[in-house]
């Protein structure tokens, strides 16, 4: 019943994976049919963002009171509603309706079945399945692009996937006998301290918790930021062709969907902390290979580096969570630090956009290297509050 339950959740996790980058490899044929620029794109994408944070700062309400089983198979199905308005959308302003159920779905799945890994299974299962979350981002744009090169139209892939995800919640709605109804904090007793909600500024007072929103909010600054303008950085300053460049930037998600599937084994041997720490130090190894003034080649070799270094910090850092700050608080920090990574991936790759604009992409490393060390510095003196 248990390993079932396991292949299950990591059915989920490919399905978290499978909308994130349909928008971005569906919207050059999707904008000239809603007569729109190609930046309103980034309203839609902030709509979602948006919902995403809401929706992952009350995963502790809606977890402790339904369960993650019921979370996850309602969130998984507010999803699939949204995919088949997407599909069936003929004007922007649907499009912009339909994003609010498509965020408001993907942040509390996002952050209750993280929290339910981190507290049921082992770190190498948090590594296998943000793994497969690659593996879902990666079959998105490929069932999309199958669909357009098919004969179909964008409609045809959104609708593909809406009923994958349809099919995906039957799934869950029928597994709910087997996630037991527990619910977070559960663990620890059924007391008045273990079922109390915890507001946002109770959850930033608890010693540690700055620390570590701090330092997911860099991480994921750090991925965003290096994927969005690797293949930017490579033509506009080492001179690489485009089609080359957008060939080998790539790569770096491949690194990171890699690096995970080799971490969850390393995760045998090594624990969170001594993970989070061998991937920051490849990160900045990756950033030092950037700052050599040499070819393009040896730039593309520190992206790959940065990729795989940023492999196990994100599922580490979530698995680590109920160590840090208990079982009974994990839920409530594990929601905001999620809405802290959203926050993190709508501001500061902008935030380059506009430094890249004005002074030179040049700067790419130079930047990532400032939240590297912010990060690193965050993840210690988390150790320190937390004595780990």
């Amino acid at each position: 019943m248990i390993s079932l339950l396991l292949g299950i959740i990591y059915l989920s996790f490919i399905s978290l994976g499978l909308p994130d980058a349909l928008l971005g490899s569906a919207w050059p044929t999707m904008y000239g049919e809603f007569s729109v620029p190609v930046s309103y794109a980034g309203i839609i994408s902030m709509i979602i963002a948006l919902g995403t944070v809401v929706s992952s700062l009350q995963s502790d309400r809606l977890t402790r009171k339904l369960g993650t089983g019921k979370v996850t198979a309602i969130s998984v199905a507010m999803t699939a509603a949204a995919l088949f308005g997407f599909s069936f959308s003929h004007s922007f302003w649907m499009l912009c309706l339909w994003a609010i159920p498509y965020g408001l779905g993907a942040g509390s799945v996002d952050a209750s079945l993280n929290n339910y890994v981190a507290l049921h299974y082992e770190s190498r299962h948090m590594s296998w399945l943000h793994c497969m979350w690659g593996v879902g981002a990666s079959l998105g744009p490929y069932i999309m692009g199958f669909a357009l090169t098919g004969g179909k139209t964008w409609n045809a892939g959104y609708r593909w996937i809406g009923m994958l995800q349809v099919v995906l919640t039957v799934i869950l709605f029928l597994s709910l006998p087997m996630w037991k109804g527990r619910k977070a904090g559960e663990e620890q007793g059924k007391g008045e301290e273990a079922d109390k909600i915890l507001s946002l500024p109770e959850i930033i007072r608890i010693p540690g918790a700055k620390e570590v929103l701090i330092c997911f909010f860099c991480y994921c600054a750090v991925e965003q930021t290096a994927g969005l303008w690797a293949s930017s950085y490579l033509v506009l300053y080492k001179g690489m062709a485009a089609e080359t460049a957008a060939g080998f930037a790539s790569m770096f998600y491949i690194g990171i969907t890699l690096g995970r599937a080799a971490s969850g084994f390393m995760t045998m041997k090594f624990n969170d902390t001594q993970m989070i720490r061998l991937g920051l130090g490849t990160i900045a190894l990756g950033i030092v290979v950037m700052l050599i003034p040499m070819g393009a080649n040896l730039s593309v070799a520190g992206l790959i580096l940065i990729g795989l270094g940023c492999a196990p910090v994100y599922p580490c850092v979530i698995h680590s969570t109920p160590a840090h700050f208990g079982a009974d608080k994990s839920q409530a920090i594990i929601g905001v630090q999620m809405a802290m990574a959203y926050v993190g991936t709508c501001v500061m790759p902008p935030l380059f956009g506009i430094i890249a604009n004005h002074i030179s992409v040049a700067l790419l490393p130079v930047y990532l290297l400032i939240l590297l060390v912010l990060m690193t510095m965050m993840h210690e003196e988390l150790n320190k509050k937390t004595k780990r």
